[in-house]
């Protein structure tokens, strides 16, 4: 349903927007690949940017593996990139991405709203992070400020960014990883995770890799343990 909504926004906007000319639509188009798992979306999404005469699509993806292949391939402006695809994170990749083809700016697009992904797709060099269902008011805007090399972060993420990290008293985990941490020091299973914390199985799989690797652990005894000595877990 939330996805239903914010696809018919962004086709009434790109239907609004259709017509308009940015200061910069004189000069070459910013070419575009977008690269989400669902088609719909993808259809939208391109409305959405080929509405403005400056932009244009130059190709799809619908995986992080097809996003590399066409990055490498058409060499775009800027990647509009979701988090969560079929082989992985979306943030993972970034890094690689901008190793792979420094030209191209990466936007990325998500419906969590996890501040400590945000924080390191930044890091890796991201440009844009966007939340899926305001992406009708602030896609197109995002992708020319990532074109021209700024930074476009919504309100709601800056903020988030502003307050001060952890300072060392507890783990070195972003928010939601200290989330799938402490439910599965408790016990549950990835599936009862990902109900708790409405995310997929394969998003909890990969939050775990994650805080496995970050704190050097590798068994659930090792990470309960750890829970309890950083007061996530009552004893």
């Amino acid at each position: 349903m939330e996805r239903h909504k914010t696809i018919v926004a962004i086709h009434r906007l790109s239907q609004r927007y259709a017509g308009a000319m940015d200061d910069e639509a004189a000069g070459r188009r910013i070419a575009v690949v977008l690269a989400d798992d669902h088609a719909v979306v993808r259809g939208a999404l391109r409305a959405l940017l080929e509405a403005q005469r400056d932009l244009e699509v130059a190709g799809e993806a619908d995986s992080v593996a097809g996003a590399r292949r066409a990055v490498l391939d058409l060499s775009p402006d800027v990647l509009v990139l979701d988090v969560n695809m079929p082989d992985g994170l979306g943030v993972d990749a970034v890094a690689e991405l901008r190793d792979a083809c420094p030209d191209t700016q990466i936007v990325l697009l998500t419906m969590e709203r996890d501040i400590g992904l945000a924080r390191r797709a930044l890091e890796d060099g991201a440009l844009g992070y966007l939340f899926k269902d305001a992406a009708h008011l602030e896609l197109v805007e995002a992708v020319r400020t990532a074109a021209r090399g700024g930074r476009y972060l919504p309100a709601a993420v800056s903020a988030g960014l502003s307050r001060d990290p952890d300072d060392g008293a507890g783990p070195p985990l972003s928010p939601r990883e200290t989330d799938v941490l402490r439910l599965m020091a408790l016990g549950h299973t990835n599936r009862e995770i990902g109900e708790q914390l409405d995310i997929s199985v394969r998003t909890v799989e990969t939050h775990r890799a994650h805080v496995q690797q970050k704190l050097g652990l590798a068994t659930r005894p090792e990470l309960t343990r750890y829970a309890l000595e950083h007061n996530l877990i009552d004893a």
